[in-house]
């Protein structure tokens, strides 16, 4: 069973790809920051369609394909305004730390910063 993924999801995954392959070394802290913010907005734009499947369609409105496109924006806009807010819910800071220890060259610590560029222990 094939499950359809929604356009503007595939156009995240395009721009999150772009923001892997930093111009430079110092690009990297910045990338990861970008990637993992916008991979957990997708992962909490995911979390809500999931939760809104879960509930029954509305007949006084009748439904539609329009509905459904209009729920799926603001599900998107939902889930990037929770990701951009006060850390989100804490998986873009998690993600961001990971990348930059897999980004530092062998032998060398990378600084390890919050989502508001603040060096971490």
């Amino acid at each position: 069973m094939q499950t359809s993924m929604p356009p503007e999801t595939l156009m995240q995954e395009t721009d999150a790809s772009r923001a892997r392959q930093p111009a430079a070394r110092g690009d990297n802290a910045k990338a990861a920051r970008k990637v993992a913010r916008e991979f957990e907005a997708m992962f909490v734009g995911m979390m809500l369609k999931s939760m809104r499947d879960t509930v029954g369609k509305n007949e006084l409105t009748g439904g539609g394909k329009g509905e459904e496109i209009f729920q799926s924006m603001l599900d998107q806009e939902y889930a990037a305004a929770i990701a951009a807010s006060q850390g989100g819910i804490g998986l873009a800071a998690m993600i961001e730390k990971q990348l930059v220890r897999e980004a530092a060259p062998r032998g060398e610590k990378a600084p390890i910063t919050d989502l508001k560029g603040k060096e971490q222990p």
